[in-house]
C-alpha cells in the first residue's frame, strides 16, 4: 500500500479545504459581476450611478398625465431631463432595461438566412421604480414614522 492513512486524510483533508474555498469563493466572484444600478437625481433629471457592464439601455418614464418618454443610451447611462415648460407634479414611474455582458444560451435559435446563427444572446437588465415632482422639481420624499 504506497499510501499510509495519515497522508490519505491529509490530501483528502487538502481536497476538501480547496473545494470548500473554491465553494466560498464562487458566490464572492458573482456577487462581484452583479450589476445594481442606482437612481440618483437633481432637481431637474435622473439617472443611475454603478451602471459598469450595461448597454443599449431604455429608460422608459410615464409622467403623472400619462405621458411615456422613452431615452435610449448605447452605452453609459440614460438620463431623463424634465422639460420646463411641460412639468407637472406627482409621481413618475420608470422602467429601466438594458443588456449585461453576460451571456445566455438561445434554447431554440432560429436560422433567419441572414448568416451564421447566434447561440447566445446578451442577459436582459430589469429594474423599475419611481421619484417624485413638486413645485416643478424632483425631491427626496420625507420618510413619515410614527412613534
Amino acid at each position: 500500500m504506497p499510501y499510509s492513512v495519515r497522508s490519505l486524510v491529509l490530501k483528502l483533508g487538502l481536497k476538501c479545504s480547496l473545494l470548500l474555498g473554491l465553494a466560498v469563493s464562487l458566490p464572492l466572484a458573482a456577487m462581484a459581476l452583479t450589476v445594481d444600478p442606482v437612481e440618483q437625481h437633481n432637481s431637474n433629471a435622473v439617472w443611475f450611478e454603478n451602471w459598469s457592464g450595461l448597454s443599449n439601455a431604455v429608460l422608459v418614464v410615464s409622467a403623472p398625465n400619462g405621458k411615456v418618454t422613452e431615452v435610449f443610451a448605447a452605452s453609459g447611462t440614460p438620463v431623463y431631463e424634465l422639460n420646463r415648460g411641460e412639468v407637472q407634479d406627482g409621481i413618475y414611474r420608470y422602467e429601466l432595461k438594458a443588456a449585461t455582458q453576460e451571456r445566455v444560451e438561445i434554447v431554440n435559435p432560429i436560422d433567419n438566412g441572414r448568416g451564421e446563427t447566434s447561440s447566445s444572446k446578451a442577459k436582459a437588465f430589469y429594474m423599475n421604480g419611481f421619484f417624485t415632482v413638486s413645485r416643478g422639481v424632483i425631491i427626496t420624499p420625507e420618510e413619515i414614522r410614527e412613534d
